[in-house]
């Protein structure tokens, strides 16, 4: 049932991910990181709840549009899903997405000067506070405290075999790329090649290792947008 509804999701792809022998890497089954998830979203969402208000407040003063930017992206095995995050762009994004200049190679878009972003949204992304909401994606299992970025349609359909190797493991808040450069890794095969460097590091406490190091990045404005 599964292979097929991932058939009809990437009818079109380059590559037919229905065919592939998903192995799950050893990470999904880890009761130790599921636990992780949990209590870490735990406080997460404690934290959410805590600075809600005046993030929304500074969203809607700042540009018009709704708090939240909500859209569907594809996890573990190809699984869809929806994220939510705080708005940090204008609510026109997409229409003008067309006009913005990718700085990135590959299956990544990201340009520093985008216009499309706006003044508290760029605070928000320095900050990583626009990730908040996911912790919700992670309470639930969709995603984890550590993983991989959870990539959209537009991307997915492109994979190639190795890319789809990514999503054997729960897309992550942070993960291996996200503290080996942050904003500045523009190339989508390096941050496959990180990807699946973590797939290959990973033991019980290698998440926490990572959490870690996250927090000191964000701290510390490394790398930042």
């Amino acid at each position: 049932m599964y292979q097929t509804s991932l058939q009809s999701v990437f009818q079109g792809a380059t590559y037919k991910a229905w065919e592939l022998e998903f192995t799950p890497h050893s990470s999904v089954k880890s009761k130790f990181k599921r636990i992780l998830d949990i209590l870490g979203s735990l406080v997460g969402l404690v934290i959410l709840g805590i600075v809600f208000i005046p993030i929304a407040i500074a969203i809607k003063i700042d540009s018009p549009g709704s708090i939240f930017f909500t859209q569907e992206r594809y996890g573990l095995q190809g699984q869809p899903f929806v994220i939510r995050k705080f708005r940090s762009m204008v609510s026109d994004a997409e229409q003008l997405k067309s006009l913005v200049d990718n700085e990135a190679n590959g299956l990544i878009f990201k340009n520093k000067n985008d216009f499309r972003v706006t003044k508290v949204g760029r605070f928000l992304r320095s900050t990583s506070l626009d990730e908040l909401p996911q912790f919700w994606n992670v309470l639930v299992g969709e995603m984890s405290l550590v993983g991989t970025r959870p990539p959209t349609k537009d991307e997915v359909i492109k994979y190639t075999k190795r890319h789809w190797q990514r999503l054997n493991v729960k897309p992550g808040l942070t993960g291996e790329w996200q503290v080996n450069g942050r904003s500045q890794v523009k190339d989508f095969e390096q941050i496959v090649d990180l990807d699946l460097q973590y797939q290959s590091n990973w033991h019980q406490f290698y998440d926490l290792l990572l959490i870690g190091k996250t927090f000191y990045i964000i701290f510390g404005r490394i790398g930042a947008f």
